[in-house]
């Protein structure tokens, strides 16, 4: 029996090298970069429509503190677009927790493009502290 332990130990390194890289590996969702966690709403946001389709982000966060929150390419018009992009200066600089339940109005005349980036955000930052 001992002779038999010491045969199967390699493998059983082997399979629990392979479980724990598979487990460290990003989700897509949260990675690491220049000291910061990015949270992209991509593959969180599927169901959250702008005018004329999803608007992802990307929030940067370091010290549980949002840096930035970044537009992703999406397809809404432009114009409208720009004005939407103007809440999301509402969230940098502030706490994570704060962040969660701060209630953010919508941009007149681009009003389904704020919310979907509200949303967006609103995901990504509960996915964060999930996930953290």
């Amino acid at each position: 029996m001992n002779r038999y332990f010491k045969m199967s130990l390699p493998a059983l390194a082997v399979i629990a090298v392979v479980m724990f890289t598979s487990a460290k590996q990003d989700d897509g969702v949260i990675t690491k970069r220049e000291g910061m966690t990015v949270v992209n709403t991509t593959s969180l946001s599927k169901n959250v429509k702008g005018f004329k389709g999803s608007t992802p982000v990307k929030i940067y966060i370091k010290k549980d503190k949002v840096v930035k929150v970044e537009a992703l390419p999406n397809k809404e018009t432009p114009n409208f677009f720009e004005k939407a992009k103007s809440v999301l200066v509402n969230w940098e600089g502030k706490a994570v927790k704060k962040v969660v339940v701060q209630d953010v109005d919508g941009v007149s005349g681009a009003t389904f493009s704020s919310k979907a980036l509200i949303k967006n955000v609103q995901l990504g930052l509960q996915y964060y502290n999930e996930h953290k």
